[in-house]
């Protein structure tokens, strides 16, 4: 191949290389469009397809429009009026910046701009253009205050590119998430979704607590908003807030996972190692966990320009940013309880220290068990090891065991008129095959697990015990010389001081040449080489590492299924109690140490239906 002469390309051709980065599909000009309304200040965003938007894209606002002098150069390369220096490009407070969509879009396809930006009295504008030859021309238009655009044959002059897209239902599945992201990130947007004169979505703005969950509800479904944690934290220059799903309603697909930063819906590794990393303990092998979460930091510390279609962002403080996004997700899983529900978590007596206070406003509790008449029911202890200790011969005690007599326990145990002084999961009945545990509650009737349920209180306080003492190492009478590359030596050399505090002292021999001298006493004989590459692999990409803490954890755990009580071992009522009273103080008692569910709620009107009841 002989190569011409260094030329400048055609505007066309320019045009329709830029598009190939940013139309991808039908739902990537969706996308634009919508971000163009939003920083538009647009309260309300209608949109209405043909052929999964191949034939037609029409997007509708009520934003400030665009004055007629600007409207052509609106469709010219690299115009915009969203930043103006580097200045502005460093600290992007928009959703689009870039200056290039309108003319990508328009390179390949049919496309009018129409807008207003008059308050009232001006007609509006209309700008037109096919991609065939980039012209545009301009003529009046009525329109109310807001834009228009309207793009149609998607791809028509570019065949090639029209053969890579999918079937209709493929691409408005595709369109109809974007639609979805958007709706999530803006509740205060009233938001329309029509597909060949049907209508899929309409979606009012919604400005209190209540409409942002009705919001959710509508576009995640109800079962999420039934089945998940409603948290809120600030810390310095990082706010979170949002819904996570309970680990029992995981899901076998990364489908139902929305992160925000700053209004921008994104997918970063980075985040999603962090979430993951909370959910570790909890999430039963090849399950993903669901959430809407929104991340807000000062523009100037991430860097949104690091991708063409801005799906991904660049922390400059990213250990920082991991760190929060783990420890607030860790901590509102971790503090849990049968009957804390999905309890909403206040920032607002947040220590110092960056801590978080918690709020007894249980939304819906986990599997179905509400809270009792009159409030919580509350554990007289905390969750210390010897309080749990006490509570357990509280209810061991004879006042609890009539002489073994169990027809009806409620009846024979001392509370008050209230039904709010029963325990959540309720008082032991009996045990059905050395399995499980059947205990009345308000709501109805509770089986619980035993194994699985002690299995994770023997962990819990297993790990409470590690935590305590901290990471115990042990020098190697060998030390180990492995060889890295110089970047992970680098890296090792750099962060020494984390290194250690996970258990592990190394020494740099060489630029590609690191020697292990101490590792945590409960990893010896292990894998540490593969270890040791695996931390700094972590190191290197998040800033962080839960490897180690990992590797103890499993085996506590299996330290744990075997000091916990095995199946068929029949209990006392006293013992059962005394269990389930320790479910009630133990953080992440929902689950078994491998994801598990420990226990279920049947309430009355479940058992009603399986009897006919009141057919």
């Amino acid at each position: 191949m002989t190569q011409s002469r260094i030329h400048r390309l055609a505007t066309r051709l320019a045009n329709q290389i830029a598009a190939g980065e940013v139309v991808e599909r039908p739902a990537s000009v969706v996308k634009e469009a919508i971000e163009n309304s939003l920083d538009a200040g647009a309260s309300r965003i209608d949109i209405e397809l043909e052929s999964g938007g191949v034939q037609l894209m029409r997007v509708r606002d009520n934003g400030q429009g665009i004055s007629a002098e600007d409207l052509t150069l609106a469709l010219a390369r690299h115009a915009t009026s969203k930043i103006d220096s580097i200045d502005d490009l460093e600290a992007v407070g928009t959703l689009g910046f870039r200056g290039e969509a309108l003319a990508s879009i328009a390179s390949v396809s049919r496309l009018s701009l129409t807008s207003n930006a008059a308050e009232q009295g001006a007609a509006g504008m209309v700008a037109q253009s096919e991609g065939r030859d980039m012209t545009v021309s301009v003529s009046p238009a009525p329109h109310p205050r807001g834009t228009t655009l309207e793009v149609r044959d998607l791809f028509y002059n570019t065949p090639a590119r029209r053969k890579f897209l999918r079937t209709e239902k493929t691409e408005l599945g595709h369109i109809d998430e974007v639609f979805k992201r958007q709706a999530l990130a803006r509740s205060d947007v009233a938001f329309s979704l029509r597909h060949n004169g049907k209508t899929l979505h309409s979606l009012n703005c919604a400005n209190d607590q209540a409409g942002r969950e009705r919001r959710v509800a509508t576009v995640c479904g109800a079962a999420f908003m039934e089945q998940s944690v409603a948290l809120a934290r600030e810390a310095g220059r990082l706010s979170l807030h949002g819904w996570v799903g309970l680990p029992t309603f995981s899901r076998s697909q990364a489908d139902l996972q929305y992160f925000f930063v700053n209004g921008r819906v994104i997918r970063d590794k980075l985040v999603t190692h962090a979430i993951k990393q909370a959910y570790r303990d909890v999430l039963f092998h090849g399950r993903h966990p669901a959430y809407v979460l929104f991340l807000e930091v000062d523009p100037a510390v991430v860097d949104v320009n690091v991708h063409p279609t801005k799906h991904e962002v660049r922390f400059r403080e990213g250990r920082e940013v991991h760190s929060f996004i783990f420890s607030t997700l860790h901590r509102a899983l971790g503090d849990l309880r049968p009957g804390d529900g999905a309890a909403a978590i206040d920032a607002s007596v947040a220590d110092e220290q960056g801590g978080v206070g918690w709020s007894s406003a249980p939304r819906q509790a986990p599997m179905g068990l509400s809270t009792p008449p009159g409030g919580q029911w509350q554990p007289e202890a905390q969750a210390g090891t010897a309080d749990l200790d006490a509570l357990s011969r509280l209810y061991t005690s004879p006042t609890f065991n009539r002489g073994g007599q169990n027809t009806s326990i409620m009846e024979h145990l001392p509370r008050g008129d209230d039904e709010s002084e029963v325990p959540p999961l309720g008082f032991a009945l009996a045990q059905l095959h050395g399995v499980f545990i059947l205990s009345e509650n308000t709501e109805g009737l509770v089986l619980v697990d035993m194994h699985a349920a002690h299995e994770r209180i023997t962990y819990e306080r297993l790990k409470r015990m590690r935590d305590d003492s901290g990471i115990r190492t042990q020098p190697l009478l060998v030390p180990q010389t492995i060889t890295l590359s110089s970047r992970e030596v680098a890296a090792a050399v750099e962060m020494s001081e984390a290194l250690v505090a996970l258990g592990l002292v190394l020494d740099a021999t060489g630029d590609e040449q690191l020697v292990i001298r101490e590792v945590p006493i409960a990893l010896i004989g292990g894998g540490i080489e593969a270890l040791v590459r695996d931390v700094l692999s972590d190191m290197l990409a998040f800033g962080t590492s839960d490897r180690i803490a990992a590797h103890e954890d499993e085996l506590l755990s299996t330290m744990a299924c075997h000091g916990s009580v095995r199946a068929n071992r029949r209990l006392t009522v006293p013992e059962m109690n005394a269990l389930l009273r320790d479910m009630e103080m133990t953080e992440r008692s929902g689950q078994c140490n491998h994801g598990r569910p420990t226990w279920v709620q049947l309430g009355m009107q479940d058992l009603d239906k399986l009897f006919l009841r009141g057919r």
